[in-house]
C-alpha cells in the first residue's frame, strides 16, 4: 500500500535484504528516544530482526527506495505477543528512522497497520507494546 505524505511511503513486509536497516532504525530510534542505554539487554532483542521475522511479521515503510520505518506485527499465541488475545493484532517495536521523525511517517504506518488488520485477518482489536 502506498501513502502520500510530504514524501510517498510504501508499507510492505520486510525481506531479508531489509534486515540491516530494520536493525539500525530500530536501535537508533529507541536509543535516541532515551528508552535505555546501548548496553541494555533489550537492545539485543531489538537487533535480532531475523528471530522476529521467523516468529512474527516484520513490516517496513519505504520512501524513495529507502526503508524509513520498521514495525513488528504479531497475533495471539505467537512468541512475540505479550497482550494480544484471539481476534487481536499486536504491534510492537514501531521505529521511525530518526532522520525521518516528525514528518508524519509514524502515524501513517499506524493507519496502515489498522488497514492491514482489517483485510484478511478479521481483527477486532489492535494493541501496542514496546
Amino acid at each position: 500500500m502506498t501513502v502520500t505524505l510530504p514524501l510517498t511511503v510504501t508499507f510492505r513486509r520486510a525481506v531479508p535484504a531489509d534486515f540491516p536497516e530494520v536493525r539500525r532504525i530500530t536501535r537508533d530510534a529507541y536509543l535516541r528516544a532515551g528508552h535505555f542505554a546501548a548496553d541494555h539487554p533489550y537492545t539485543g532483542v531489538l537487533e535480532d530482526v531475523e528471530h522476529r521475522a521467523e516468529h512474527a511479521e516484520v513490516w517496513v515503510a519505504e520512501a524513495a527506495g529507502k526503508v524509513v520505518t520498521a514495525v513488528t506485527l504479531t497475533f495471539a499465541g505467537q512468541p512475540y505477543s505479550e497482550i494480544a488475545r484471539d481476534g487481536e493484532l499486536e504491534f510492537r517495536m514501531l521505529a521511525v528512522d530518526p532522520a525521518h521523525q516528525g514528518g508524519g511517517v509514524g502515524p501513517a504506518v499506524v493507519r496502515e497497520i489498522m488497514e492491514h488488520a482489517r483485510q484478511p485477518h478479521g481483527i477486532i482489536a489492535i494493541g501496542i507494546t514496546g
